[in-house]
This record gives C-alpha cells, sequence and structure tokens, in this order.
C-alpha cells in the first residue's frame, strides 16, 4: 500500500463516489471552491494496485502567518475495520499538518455509529461535540416505486406536493443565469430568518465547479414565470443532498417549497441514489424533537417543521474528533472563539 498525495481529479472523485461513505464535501469540486474562500487543500490517498482505497481531503485555514488549523470534512474514507488502513492514513495526515504547522486537526467523518470511531481514539484522536456541521439531519429512503415513497410522507406533504401542482407551480433545472435570482432569493430569506448568508460570490462558484461538473443541480420553483423559490441539490454516489435553500416572500401558500423538494427526490432517484439527506436539524433526540417542534422557533426548529413529514429517519453522526498538535496555541484558539461568539 502506498501512500499518493497528488491524486488526479477523476481517480480521486471516481473513489470518493464509489466509497460507501463518500460524500461530496470530499469531491474534488468542494476543495477546490473552498480553495476560493479562504481555505487550502490537500489530498490524501491510500493505492492497492493502482486503485485509491482510502483518503481525506483535508482543508487547512490560515490561524496566524505560519499557523493553521486542519478539518477534514465528511471524512476521512476508511475502512474503519482496516487497522492498517486506518494507520497508514493517519500516520499520512499528520505529516503534512505538521508540516503546514497546524495546531489541530479535526476529522468529522459521515459516520452514524459510534463504535465506528473507536479506530481513531486509540490513535489518539478525541471525540468531541463542536462539529462544523449539523450533527443531527433526517434521511429519506428513496427505494420503492413513486407511490412507497409518497406513502411514507405524512399526509400534510403529500397534500401540499399536490397543492403546489394544482397552483400552477413549476419546477425546471436552472442555469448559470438563474443564479441571480436565487442570490436575490438568498438575500430574502437570509432577512427573512434571521441568518447570514454568503455572498453572491460563493453561490455563483458552486455553480461554476459543482453544478457545471454534474455534482449539482439548481432546481428553481416558479409561478407565472416568476422565480418563488430555489435549492441547490447535490448528489455522489448512492447518496444525494439539500444544500442551499432559499425562497420569496411572495405565494408562500402556493407550496414551492413543497414542489422543489419533490424534485430534488425524483432528480435524486434518477441518478440512482438510495439516500436524500435533508442536512441538518436540531440536535435533539427524536422525542424531544417531536414534543417541542411545534412551539420553538431558534435554530433549525422552523426548517425541522418542514423536514419532518417527508417520511425520513432522524439520525445522528459520530460528531467530530480532534487531535492537537500545539495544546497552548490550541487554547488560545479556543478561547478566542469563546470571546467571538460571547
Amino acid at each position: 500500500m502506498l501512500v499518493e498525495t497528488h491524486p488526479s481529479i477523476q481517480a480521486w472523485d471516481a473513489f470518493v463516489c464509489r466509497h460507501p461513505d463518500g460524500h461530496v464535501l470530499q469531491t474534488w469540486a468542494w476543495g477546490a471552491h473552498q480553495s476560493e474562500f479562504g481555505w487550502q487543500v490537500e489530498r490524501v490517498a491510500l493505492t492497492q494496485n493502482g486503485e485509491i482505497v482510502a483518503g481525506a481531503q483535508v482543508l487547512f485555514k490560515s490561524l496566524l502567518p505560519g499557523i493553521t488549523r486542519a478539518y477534514v470534512p465528511k471524512g476521512p474514507l476508511i475502512d474503519p475495520d482496516n487497522e492498517a488502513q486506518c494507520r497508514r492514513l493517519i500516520a499520512a495526515l499528520h505529516q503534512i499538518c505538521r508540516t503546514r504547522r497546524a495546531i489541530s486537526l479535526k476529522l468529522e467523518p459521515d459516520w452514524c455509529v459510534i463504535e465506528r470511531a473507536e479506530p481513531l481514539t486509540r490513535l489518539g484522536f478525541k471525540l468531541t461535540q463542536e462539529t462544523v456541521q449539523p450533527p443531527r439531519t433526517i434521511l429519506i429512503d428513496l427505494t420503492g416505486s413513486e407511490e412507497e415513497i409518497l406513502g411514507r410522507m405524512k399526509s400534510k406533504v403529500r397534500y401540499n406536493i399536490r397543492l403546489a401542482e394544482r397552483k400552477g407551480v413549476q419546477v425546471h433545472m436552472g442555469t448559470h443565469q438563474d443564479m441571480a435570482a436565487y442570490n436575490r432569493l438568498r438575500v430574502i430569506t437570509g432577512v427573512r430568518d434571521d441568518f447570514e448568508v454568503h455572498s453572491a460570490a460563493y453561490y455563483d462558484r458552486v455553480y461554476d465547479l459543482l453544478i457545471s461538473s454534474g455534482l449539482a443541480s439548481l432546481l428553481i420553483a416558479t409561478y407565472a414565470g416568476q422565480p418563488l423559490a430555489a435549492i441547490i441539490v447535490a448528489a455522489c454516489g448512492h447518496k444525494a443532498w439539500y444544500l442551499y435553500g432559499a425562497s420569496d416572500n411572495a405565494h408562500r401558500d402556493k407550496m414551492p417549497n413543497y414542489a422543489l423538494q419533490w424534485a430534488a427526490i425524483n432528480w435524486a432517484r434518477k441518478r440512482g441514489c438510495t439516500v436524500y439527506d435533508l442536512w441538518g436539524v436540531p440536535d435533539e433526540d427524536e422525542a424531544t424533537l417531536e414534543a417541542q417542534f411545534s412551539e420553538r422557533e431558534d435554530g433549525l426548529w422552523g426548517v425541522y417543521r418542514f423536514k419532518r413529514g417527508w417520511g425520513g429517519q432522524v439520525v445522528r453522526y459520530v460528531g467530530a474528533l480532534d487531535y492537537i498538535y500545539n495544546v497552548p496555541l490550541y487554547r488560545l484558539y479556543r478561547l478566542a472563539l469563546r470571546i467571538k461568539y460571547r
């Protein structure tokens, strides 16, 4: 088994999409996107008989001149039952992180079973609930017929999907020209729901790098030719993800968001996906979610009210695992974060 630090784009993405834990945040296009918005990217691959069998896309953020922190979003892509593979990949990651003078390395694998993290904790990583990505989500099973998928949804969701159709809402695949409408809707959504949005350039590059490469699509819901809502969805291997969404304040009674998600589900099924990840709900157990969703308005509670009816399963990932290289600087960095967000 060899360490290959410079795999080709084709070989890397083929590996990510065939790996059982492959994720869009580990694709080459996502790394290229992040490299334009404050991160530097390294890709570490283990090859066997000329084929990549394990790897990790690592993002480095500069903290001070010559000092960085390292992050592996939704990775590494390894077989946790293969101890030799784990040790070899982690050793390669440590080497790169030390070369780049990282104070810490955060792994955030796409695993739902806590026992899968044990090989990493034996190698010195510490489990932490300080995650970057939402630790809890809803996964929709896309197997079975269209009628079976609809049958797993709550009746209100089925009703709203059909209502949008009756009201004349139409969904089409967006082009780059539609990004202006998407960015306008995104600003409206941020103001309405009181959250910060990225710049228009950020989403434009999502189109250029992910959508243009075939990893993602922009779906636009319109009424009488007017864009009412839009989402960006991605797919890799057997799994699809709801990445970004935006909607207008007008015509919300026509349920354009229901039309969009139903279109996204069918888009994912046509690509051969068996799972659709709705990406992010409040980090509470399902009993608490169901007991409080009608009352809570903070955080992700509003989106949970929308996502809960689609017939998916609430799952929680293992969280993040941190390895600390420089304890004093890491503590100083953590203190600076607490002060910033206080």
